[in-house]
């Protein structure tokens, strides 16, 4: 008579990694990681436009959240609290490098037209267009639009109210429409956009 292999049981929900990983155990962060990091480095290229610059800013948020593990507030879900990192390592290195703008040779060159790759050079359009969209409009494009998250947990991330994720949203719509029809950016800056934001 064989053994019966038991079946496994469900995987563990960020909260149960989350307090493995303050308990010492790697393993707990290292499946925290390979769960969110194909989100975080959309999330930062997106922001960015560059693939060593999204790298090195998805790298910063993951060790930013190892070493401040300890301050998550389990009010709100871990992706909102690692989106929130994700951002302001991605303010960071635009600050650094001072908003200059990507160069065109940055992002490949879209197919010519009526070629099958149409979404495609579609799809580069917009990256580069919302590039050119000021940092605090981009942040809510990217984790509402590109990313689908609601706007409340969008608010949640950024430390903004939802009525202030709501306006962005639409000044930031509205710029990059203006973009993609070559028209010069409209959507002026927001006070304060590449300061770091509050963690939590």
């Amino acid at each position: 008579m064989t053994g019966s292999t038991a079946a496994p049981g469900p995987d563990p929900s960020d909260r149960d990694l989350v307090h493995r990983a303050r308990a010492g155990d790697h393993a707990a962060f290292a499946e925290l990681i390979s769960r969110h990091e194909r989100r975080v480095h959309a999330l930062t290229y997106r922001m960015l436009g560059r693939q060593e610059d999204a790298r090195d800013a998805a790298q910063e948020a993951f060790l930013a959240c190892y070493r401040n593990l300890d301050r998550f507030r389990e009010d709100a879900a871990f992706s909102t609290w690692l989106h929130r990192i994700a951002v302001n390592a991605c303010y960071d290195i635009l600050r650094r490098r001072g908003r200059e703008p990507v160069p065109h040779e940055v992002l490949p060159e879209p197919p010519p037209a009526g070629d099958p790759g149409d979404r495609m050079a579609a799809a580069v359009d917009v990256q580069r267009a919302l590039l050119a969209v000021a940092p605090e409009f981009r942040a809510v494009l990217v984790l509402h639009d590109a990313q689908g998250i609601p706007v409340d947990e969008v608010a949640a991330a950024l430390g903004i109210p939802v009525g202030t994720v709501k306006s962005r949203l639409h000044r930031g719509r509205v710029a990059l429409g203006r973009i993609l029809a070559g028209e010069p950016r409209a959507a002026p800056s927001a006070s304060n956009p590449t300061s770091p934001l509050e963690r939590r």
